[in-house]
This record gives C-alpha cells, sequence and structure tokens, in this order.
C-alpha cells in the first residue's frame, strides 16, 4: 500500500487567492460547458425547419443536458463556494448532490455517511471526497463514502475499489498540497480545494493507494 504524504509542504509556491479563483472557475467552465453545449444543439435542431423529424431526439438532449447542468450547479454551490443560505446541511442532502452529478457513470456510489447535521466546511469536504473516490473508478467499481465521529473529531472516508482503482499524479499532487507541476490544471485544482478545506479548517487528509483500491480519509473538527 502506497501512502501520500499531506503535510504542508515547504518552501514551495501555493496559489494565491486570484489564481486560485482563476483555477477554479476553469474547472466549473469545463465542467459546464459540454451540458451547455449540448442544450444549444438540441436548439439549433428545434429550430431547423430540415430537421423536424429530429425533434423528440432534440427534447431528449435538452431535458437530459438541462438536468446535468442543474446537477453540476447544485453540486458546485456546496463543493466550491458558500453561495448558498444553508448554514448546514444534512447527510441526506449531500448524498443527493453527489448521486445527482455522478449518475449514469461506470462507478456506482454507495452512500453510508450518516443523516446528520453537517456545516459548511465538512458539507464542502464531504461532497469533494465522494466526487473524487467515484473519480477513481475509471473503469467502473464502488465507492463507498461513509462518515463517523472520533471524540471532537468527525472522520469522512471514500473508499474505492475497482479493477483499475487509481489516482491521476495531478490528483495526488493535489491531494498532498503540493503545487502543481506538469499536466492538467483541471485534474489538480479539485483535489488541491479538497486539501486545502480540511486544513483550514484544522484538521487533515489522508491517502492511501494499492493495486485496486483508494482511499481517500478527511478529519475535521466536529
Amino acid at each position: 500500500m502506497t501512502e501520500i504524504s499531506t503535510a504542508l509542504p515547504d518552501g514551495q509556491a501555493l496559489p494565491d487567492g486570484q489564481a486560485l479563483a482563476a483555477l477554479v472557475a476553469g474547472k466549473l467552465c469545463h465542467d459546464f460547458i459540454s451540458p451547455a453545449g449540448a442544450i444549444s444543439s438540441g436548439m439549433d435542431l428545434l429550430k431547423d425547419p430540415s430537421a423536424q423529424d429530429m425533434r423528440d431526439d432534440a427534447m431528449s438532449l435538452i431535458e437530459a443536458s438541462a438536468r446535468k447542468m442543474v446537477a453540476l450547479v447544485s453540486f458546485a454551490r456546496v463543493a466550491f463556494g458558500a453561495a448558498t443560505s444553508a448554514e448546514r446541511f444534512s447527510g441526506a442532502e449531500l448524498g443527493d448532490l453527489v448521486a445527482g452529478l455522478t449518475e449514469g457513470g461506470r462507478a456506482s456510489l454507495d452512500w453510508k455517511a450518516e443523516d446528520a447535521s453537517y456545516s459548511k466546511a465538512q458539507s464542502r469536504a464531504l461532497v469533494n471526497l465522494a466526487y473524487l473516490s467515484m473519480a477513481a473508478l475509471p473503469s467502473g467499481g464502488t465507492a463507498v463514502v461513509s462518515t463517523r465521529r472520533e471524540g471532537d473529531d468527525l472522520i469522512m472516508e471514500g473508499l474505492a475499489e475497482g479493477a483499475r482503482a487509481r489516482l491521476k499524479a495531478e490528483a495526488v499532487a493535489g491531494l498532498a498540497g503540493r503545487p502543481l507541476g506538469e499536466g492538467l490544471p483541471g485534474q489538480w485544482i479539485q483535489p488541491y480545494w479538497l486539501w486545502l478545506t480540511a486544513h483550514d479548517a484544522g484538521g487533515g487528509l489522508d491517502v492511501q493507494c494499492e493495486e485496486g483500491r483508494v482511499i481517500l480519509t478527511a478529519r475535521m473538527p466536529n
């Protein structure tokens, strides 16, 4: 088993606030462009007199893409910001956010988080941890997401098991709190955001990888 060090790196330049905001914005734009483009394509088909025989297909495309867009926006409001009036979220609410975003993929989600009340910071960490656990299963498998209380701490765990369970190099760097070297910023920013969320709250992050299994564990004050 390989354990990734998630201690605060020494002497390495991490993004400042403006750079971090730009990276998060870029990640969101990348996620939104696909369903937005599909909605636009569907609308073009509806307006094309020569494509009226494809009207039902166009409507199906628009409906599916609109649902995807709503799921993305709902997830992003909790995962990347505080653009919501709610101060706390239930476990069921957070599970629905993750399920809505990841349904239809190759991996399946087994949501076992306590249906308790979670603060904004805890909620942000939990949904990002769950999403990254699912993303560690590109060829399918099951991601089990659970929470438990240990003394004054909340423990969040994502156990991803599948034939090709793995973390990309950019994700490994982000989860360890290291700056991005070579690679795609979009693959780095969400793991780094999880690391930053846990550490800013006074908690920590543990990452373990072995063949067919990835375990992400976040510890945060309760």
